[in-house]
């Protein structure tokens, strides 16, 4: 038996808990090798199986609380936060945030499953206003699905997966150590080469927008926001609604003798200047993301915003509708 599986097995339950905290609050820690590894301990009968599911479940819940309840206290600039360790900024607020919103609370207990939406998903749901009972329901439902699946493959393995960690404890060191490096260099440098590029994408401002909405010509405005979150959250006056998965194929929509403004709700801009990159490299030779996007028009313009009807049927943000009522400046 290796070292590794020992030393689980001696500390069963406070390295699982450690190591499944780590990751949903966000670490690149891989957690699911772990809990396959415990499962197999537990068939052997060398871990108990409720100590495997409790510690591991207490410890996704206690993490995705902490998101959940900075999501309700601090709102949008959690995101943010999330995304400045994120290796595709863009898919990890627009991808996540459009299927969380299309499923609602239901995606809770998918998320586990899906990278990206796993720690992303509990402040989502402070963010929109998911109530606390049905944000503990699902999360717990999620996150006792999500260690039985794992802990059940290494369970019905066990005999093969230690066979496998006899073989792994016979590898060269050197060797893991080099395909360590490898990958870890690898992605540092996409991730480094794609921030840069976004970044380097020319922004204009509300300010310069604002007074170019006064020409004889003014801009076009796109909200590039998902499909979901455009028709629910309030819009630039005049904008059209075009999500950034839709660019690529309704381009030919876009007049190309016109400027074209882009602007999303995400940390950097990501969205709104990946979309610009794309309708260049498609022709379109006047196109600027707007720096800071609709929070940076909101905080401009002043409280540009008001709400009519908020979530409704029973506290639940996904069964109820909302009404958005943009006021013209």
């Amino acid at each position: 038996m290796t070292d590794a599986l020992v030393f689980l097995m001696e500390y069963g339950a406070i390295v699982l808990f450690a190591v499944v905290f780590l990751e949903q609050i966000g670490l690149p820690i891989p957690a699911i090798p772990i809990l396959i590894a415990a499962g197999a301990l537990v068939g052997t009968g060398h871990l108990s199986l409720w100590a495997t599911i409790g510690s591991t479940v207490v410890a996704a819940l206690a993490a995705d609380w902490i998101w959940y309840d900075l999501g309700r206290r601090r709102g949008r600039p959690v995101l943010g936060w999330l995304c400045r360790i994120a290796l595709e900024p863009d898919s990890c607020i627009r991808k996540t945030e459009a299927f969380f919103v299309k499923h609602g609370p239901h995606s809770l207990v998918l998320a586990k499953f899906l990278p990206g939406l796993s720690t992303i998903a509990p402040p989502l749901a402070g963010i929109v206003g998911l109530g606390v009972p049905l944000f503990l329901f699902y999360d717990t439902l999620g996150a006792v699905v999500w260690t039985g699946a794992s802990v059940g493959i290494g369970y019905v393995f066990a005999d093969q997966l230690e066979d496998a960690f006899r073989y792994a404890d016979q590898m060269t060191p050197v060797a893991l150590l080099i395909m360590a490096f490898a990958t870890l260099l690898y992605v540092a440098y996409k991730a480094v080469h794609r921030r840069r590029q976004l970044r380097n994408v020319p922004r204009i401002t509300v300010k310069e927008l604002t007074e170019k909405l006064k020409t004889d010509v003014p801009p076009l405005i796109i909200d590039v926001r998902p499909s979901a979150l455009g028709a629910m959250e309030a819009r630039i006056p005049g904008a059209i609604h075009m999500p950034l998965d839709d660019l690529g194929r309704r381009h030919f929509e876009l007049p190309w003798d016109r400027e074209l403004v882009l602007y999303c709700d995400c940390p950097g801009d990501v969205a709104s200047a990946q979309g610009a990159l794309l309708l260049g490299r498609l022709g379109f030779t006047s196109v600027r993301p707007l720096r800071g996007g609709i929070e940076a028009w909101q905080a401009y313009h002043g409280a540009a915003v008001t709400v009519e009807k908020l979530w409704t049927h029973n506290d639940d943000p996904f069964h109820g509708e909302r009404e958005v009522q943009v006021v013209n400046l």
